[in-house]
């Protein structure tokens, strides 16, 4: 970063670079979207594996009445854990230059400007989602769960718990970008 010496005092000067150009995300954002997008992997592997007939914490009978006896109980959980995983990964856009213009790769639009308000506004309504959904996991060792064994209703609510945290990781990442993209 170049920078002026004015009398004692040593000030960084404006990184010089195209009109209209966005500041890099800070590194405390870029962390915040990068652990937001790993917060789902552990409950993503997990309904992989019940989709795969393991019972993973479930009661033989547990696993039947969640799974089903047919193909979509475990199509639901296959999907389920593919939109999650893809909403996790879309949550680095938010720091990332690919959240600002479209990959050149990509047909007609490749290379343009991705309006902010395509970004913001799914953004915070998926906070606001994710807070709705996930924040009711702080008291999953208040409810009972019959249809799971006692140390799979334990692990579960582990593998679930970082949950939690997605919602105000994802506000976090969210502010960061609604910061430096203010016009």
């Amino acid at each position: 970063m170049n920078t002026a010496v004015r009398g004692p005092v040593t000030v960084a000067a404006k990184p010089i670079g195209p009109a209209g150009a966005v500041a890099p995300a800070p590194r405390w954002a870029r962390r915040a979207a990068h652990v937001a997008a790993l917060v789902a992997l552990p409950s993503s592997l997990w309904r992989l594996g019940l989709a795969l007939g393991f019972p993973l914490g479930y009661t033989d009978q547990g696993l039947r009445a969640l799974v089903g006896p047919s193909v979509w109980g475990p199509f639901y959980l296959v999907a389920l854990s593919v939109l999650s995983e893809i909403a996790a990964v879309l949550t680095l856009g938010l720091v990332q230059r690919w959240g600002e213009v479209v990959p050149r790769w990509v047909p007609v639009v490749g290379g343009k400007n991705i309006p902010r308000k395509a970004v913001l506004i799914p953004a915070w309504i998926g906070g606001a989602v994710h807070t709705a959904l996930w924040t009711q996991l702080l008291a999953w060792w208040a409810i009972p769960h019959t249809n799971m064994t006692q140390t799979g209703a334990t692990v579960v609510g582990f593998i679930y718990l970082p949950l939690v945290a997605w919602a105000p990781l994802m506000a976090a990442a969210t502010l960061s970008y609604q910061r430096r993209h203010r016009r």
